[in-house]
């Protein structure tokens, strides 16, 4: 008999992001802007992350000036093999030599353009890009100082202390069939999403939660984690000191590490 030639399919991102979930790992991704980083720092930041053991980069921003975009995710794959997912300002904003996209829809603002509007003009070429899409309902919450994401978009921020909106907000768009809730107070964000808010959708879904802005210290990055975030975005933070990963990393991972029962 013919011995199988066949090879197991790779897990997608986000059936590794279930996964993890499902054991009550948490996920650590690092932020990198394009428009912030030349060959040199992408060097300096991808040694950092698979020394950290970071489990994912997010590659984007609200405002993407540069054109480098292609040369960016390639100089990323060229350095490690920590999976590449795009955080475009707009649906459009891609690479064919990145793992995977986030297609981000803005369900926190009333803006049609960002609910639908950029989604059915980009459909065509994100369909032919290859990418792995991962559907995601973005939430901007009040980060108490005006952010780009939040200028660009025009759109209001979920005050940080309405509890019951964020968790409207996020259960409508999961049973629209959202695979990702993501909430985020923004770069620059002068106070990060509260415990109480993160712990208030948390509750109330299955999909895994993102949290991202204004995460300033490994601290708050733990407190999130154990309020119920499945990942954990963090880019100004890394932007200002760089040797902070690891600190980032180990906080993070250690909410897993003490849901696992001693023997």
């Amino acid at each position: 008999m013919q011995a199988s030639t066949e090879f197991p399919m790779k897990q997608s991102i986000y059936e590794s992001l279930l996964g993890r979930k499902k054991k009550g790992a948490k996920s650590f991704a690092v932020l990198i802007d394009p428009d912030k980083v030349n060959e040199k720092k992408i060097e300096e930041l991808t040694t950092l992350a698979v020394d950290a053991k970071v489990d994912y980069l997010l590659v984007g921003g609200s405002l993407v000036i540069s054109d480098h975009l292609d040369e960016v995710v390639q100089h990323i794959k060229k350095n490690c093999s920590i999976p590449v997912i795009l955080f475009p300002g707009t649906p459009s904003g891609i690479s064919r030599y990145a793992d995977a996209l986030l297609y981000l829809s803005l369900i926190s603002g009333r803006n049609p353009e960002l609910l639908i509007g950029q989604h059915v003009i980009s459909a065509p070429a994100v369909k032919k890009s290859g990418l792995e899409i991962i559907s995601t309902g973005y939430m901007v919450i009040d980060g108490g100082a005006p952010t780009t994401v939040s200028y660009i978009s025009n759109a209001t921020p979920i005050p940080s202390d309405k509890n019951e909106i964020a968790i409207c907000t996020a259960m409508a768009a999961e049973m629209l069939g959202m695979k990702l809730i993501y909430m985020d107070a923004g770069s620059g964000a002068k106070r990060a999403i509260h415990e109480e808010m993160i712990a208030a959708v948390s509750s109330q879904i299955e999909v895994p939660l993102v949290i991202g802005g204004g995460i300033k210290d490994p601290e708050k990055a733990y407190l999130n984690c154990k309020a119920g975030a499945d990942l954990i975005v963090i880019g100004n933070a890394i932007e200002k000191d760089a040797s902070l990963i690891k600190e980032m990393s180990e906080a993070i991972h250690a909410v897993a590490l003490e849901s696992v029962p001693k023997a």
